[in-house]
């Protein structure tokens, strides 16, 4: 926790997992959630010349005709090359710490005393580790959170396997083979009313550790 008790918590957790499910509930309580996706999304047309920074490190246009990301176009370049794929991540990641940095000051400085970071990458990339004083994963075992992962997005196990192939570290979590490094861990094998009562519990907590 930092001196003046302000608490920056990361919540992360696999496919499935119910993540976007647990900052809902933070949300409601008042709590700013910064959603990494949506904001990396948003960074690679917001930032002047990235994209095409992006399209000479891959070898490749990533845009398409209206000089917006073609996702697909990403996809194919980087993601079946593993040097393509860290050259991407060193263009981005700093790019989203700033913009996280810059996000969490204005809401100290607004007077928020909690704010969270949802990411499914902090525990498998080192480079945003130091950002947080709390971690918080939300896990299920690997079947149920395929289960989930199908009927939310309407999509076959072999599509949604492949997605959950790349968080080799969650899927090991989950499975029991290995202690995550996190400071809460919530286990959503239940309903919706039973998660939000455990999510509630880690923000009273959160609350009065940091003085609020």
């Amino acid at each position: 926790m930092r001196p003046d008790g302000k608490v920056t918590l990361a919540v992360t957790g696999g496919i499935g997992s119910g993540k976007s499910l647990v900052c809902s509930f933070f949300r409601q309580r008042g709590v700013p959630v910064y959603d990494s996706d949506s904001r990396t999304k948003a960074l690679y047309e917001e930032i002047p010349g990235l994209l095409g920074r992006i399209s000479r490190a891959v070898g490749t246009d990533v845009t398409d005709g209206n000089g917006r990301l073609d996702r697909k176009a990403l996809a194919e370049a980087v993601f079946s090359s593993p040097s393509r794929l860290k050259m991407l991540e060193d263009m981005v990641y700093p790019e989203v710490r700033r913009d996280f940095e810059a996000w969490r000051r204005e809401n100290f400085e607004a007077g928020e005393r909690l704010v969270i970071m949802e990411s499914a990458l902090v525990l498998e990339k080192p480079f945003f580790r130091d950002l947080f004083d709390r971690i918080l994963l939300v896990d299920a075992p690997v079947a149920l959170r395929m289960e989930r992962a199908m009927r939310r997005d309407s999509a076959d196990e072999a599509a949604i396997a492949r997605r959950m192939a790349g968080q080799k570290l969650l899927n090991c979590i989950s499975d029991g083979k290995t202690v995550p490094d996190a400071d809460f861990i919530l286990v959503n094998d239940g309903d919706a009313n039973e998660l939000e009562k455990k999510t509630d519990e880690i923000y009273r907590k959160l609350i009065n550790s940091s003085g609020q």
